[in-house]
């Protein structure tokens, strides 16, 4: 139970829609200020390993993956190439995260898929759809699947094999004490700041989690080759 709440508070808190203005009484916790730094940096190209990113090494590839990251692939090309009209993805129950912030890759979240992807995982079902934006609206140029963020890399290499594609998880976030996220120094707080331990978070008065969302791996179907559809993007 305790990993399934783990995992929950996870999705709600990258797929939580952003909307206009915030509810009576709320407090700013960080959280908006956080995720969009989040997305910025998957928005970068060449993701790299850093003491807030965690990536998964490549292994040695064995027989057969090459086959099984292409039959991915195949499920999923198909299976979303409906969104390609992004109003079909959001009549399908996806929500654009951040819609006002601008941003070279837009995530479409699918808070169902999001938590069905805690117990399986299937390949036509991915759990963000992901867009660049045009003077006409969207174009779908990719999608996202994720996974618990305890689960092992055993885990991951059975969902896509770790040969082929490198899973990545924001980590080692200190964020700050609630209510002050306005005036706090995002040079030490969130995932771009200094503070990257416990004990140096607690004694600036915050908020650390180890892990902040669970794991995620971007594909891009519509690439030509395999390096390029699993490209750390």
């Amino acid at each position: 139970m305790r990993s399934v709440i783990l995992t929950l508070s996870a999705i709600a808190l990258m797929g939580a829609p952003q909307r206009a203005g915030r509810p009576p009484g709320d407090v700013d916790d960080g959280r908006a200020r956080a995720e969009h730094l989040v997305i910025e940096s998957m928005s970068q190209h060449h993701m790299h390993h850093t003491a807030h990113l965690r990536i998964t090494a490549r292994r040695p590839e064995q027989p057969g993956d090459r086959q099984r990251a292409a039959a991915i692939v195949e499920a999923l090309r198909p299976a979303v190439a409906k969104y390609r009209d992004y109003h079909v993805a959001l009549q399908h129950g996806y929500e654009i995260f951040l819609p006002d912030v601008q941003q070279p890759v837009y995530h479409f979240n699918n808070f169902m898929q999001a938590y069905a992807e805690t117990f399986r995982f299937k390949p036509d079902q991915a759990t963000s759809l992901l867009y660049r934006k045009t003077a006409g609206g969207y174009e779908l140029v990719g999608a996202m699947y994720t996974a618990p963020p305890e689960v092992p890399e055993a885990e991951l290499d059975f969902r896509v094999p770790l040969s082929i594609a490198q899973w990545h998880a924001h980590v080692n976030i200190c964020l700050p004490p609630r209510g002050f996220a306005a005036a706090a120094d995002w040079t030490k707080f969130g995932p771009e700041g200094s503070l990257t331990a416990e004990d140096a978070c607690a004694a600036a008065g915050g908020r650390f989690f180890p892990q902040l969302f669970g794991w995620m791996v971007h594909v891009y179907p519509f690439e030509k080759t395999l390096e390029k559809i699993w490209a750390m993007e």
